[in-house]
């Protein structure tokens, strides 16, 4: 039976994780996941849920306990931010590379310098291609219902790999919606235990572990880890149709289309910004300029096929970051968006929004604006190709 509660998007991961049993939590505290480390350690306490909570002195040691205890053969969860993200480098790498389904919620903030804990995309960007799948979610009900789908995901035999769910700090973390919370034995027929036979370290039947190869080795784990990622965007998808039969929400998988069919233009954005954009949208609809959005929800796998599908046909795109792609003077997902279209074939006209960093607001004035930007590329005025919203608007 499905509980309606109001919940911050930290209790609502909390949650989350609770119902898809973890014998293992690591996790060490950083701003703006620190209630999730609370909450957590709160069920473990209550005996809520039957795991083993592990205290560690950093983030570092968050990942490498949880790289032996998925070695071993658990299900095992963690989240963390910003500069703990960048201080477990090192095992956040190996623990893709080792093929480890680990879920691991990140709530995304800045990163230093100047030193600031507010939202923005550029921790999790920054480690984007460390080989782990990536997930943006857009509010506190996704939060939930997507790390429920992560663990599935990870743990699939044809994917095998780490998942990302990233939600913004404090937009989402620690304001307050309301979640529908699903009943134990409805996740347990979603979500069976993990059973890995890939990996499991064994005394009984020792074998080595991440040693050092020599290149045709290592050419053949790249590979079948990339071979992995693409997996996993079929399974993406298929776990996000299932989830919506047995609970009543789906989120598109890869990407999520808002009144795109007879769109001329469109707008792409990720994260908690695209409820925003949703409402945006549609005012800028009423005035009779026909634009869709597409939501992102999967950095990696990147959906290129389905995003060059979208854009086929259209006469111009906007793209928002809360990120800068440094050398390139725009944010990263706009990169990702025009590679995609060239991979396809296509040539769009393209503006890139750069907003919302230092977790400023992104206004829905902003986004009407940014819209009509992308309206006037496909006229003789021009126009900027990058535009920081609020420090150089026209």
């Amino acid at each position: 039976m499905t509980t309606r509660q109001v919940l911050n998007g930290n209790k609502a991961a909390a949650y989350a994780a609770k119902l898809c049993r973890p014998e293992i939590i690591a996790i060490y505290p950083i701003t703006p996941q620190t209630t999730l480390s609370e909450y957590l350690c709160e069920f473990v306490a209550n005996r809520e849920i039957d795991a083993t909570m592990v205290e560690v002195e950093s983030e570092h040691s968050v990942l490498s306990v949880l790289t032996g205890a998925s070695m071993a053969g658990s299900r095992v969860f963690t989240g963390t931010a910003g500069q703990g993200l960048l201080y477990m480098c090192e095992p956040y790498v190996r623990v893709s590379t080792c093929r480890l389904p680990i879920v691991m919620c990140i709530i995304n903030r800045e990163v230093i310098s100047p030193t600031t804990i507010w939202g923005g995309h550029q921790d999790s960007f920054t480690l984007r291609d460390a080989g782990w799948i990536q997930i943006y979610v857009e509010n506190n009900q996704e939060i939930l219902d997507t790390i429920i789908m992560a663990f599935k995901i990870a743990e699939d035999p044809e994917v095998l790999l780490p998942v990302n769910v990233c939600y913004d700090g404090f937009s989402l973390s620690y304001l307050t919606d309301i979640v529908d919370v699903p009943d134990q034995e409805t996740v347990d027929r979603f979500l069976p235990p993990y059973r890995p036979n890939h990996l499991c370290i064994d005394p009984n039947n020792p074998m080595s572990v991440d040693p050092v190869m020599p290149g045709d080795l290592l050419m053949e784990f790249r590979y079948k880890h990339v071979a992995a990622m693409e997996n996993a965007k079929k399974k993406i998808d298929q776990v996000d149709r299932e989830f919506g039969r047995l609970f009543g929400r789906s989120y598109g998988g890869l990407i999520e289309a808002y009144r795109c069919d007879d769109a001329e233009y469109l707008f792409v954005a990720m994260g908690s910004v695209v409820g925003t954009a949703r409402v945006a949208i549609d005012r800028v609809r009423e005035t009779g300029i026909p634009i869709g959005l597409i939501k992102v929800r999967s950095l990696r796998p990147f959906p290129f096929k389905e995003f060059a599908m979208l854009a086929r046909g259209k006469k111009a795109i906007g793209v928002l970051d809360r990120n800068v792609c440094f050398g390139w003077g725009s944010g990263a997902l706009y990169m990702e968006a025009r590679s995609a279209l060239a991979i396809e074939g296509l040539t769009l006209p393209m503006v890139n929004f750069i907003a919302g960093l230092g977790g400023l607001d992104i206004t829905r004035d902003q986004v009407v604006s940014a819209v009509e930007k992308v309206v006037k590329i496909t006229t003789d005025k021009p126009t900027q190709a990058v535009h920081w919203l609020g420090i150089d608007e026209e």
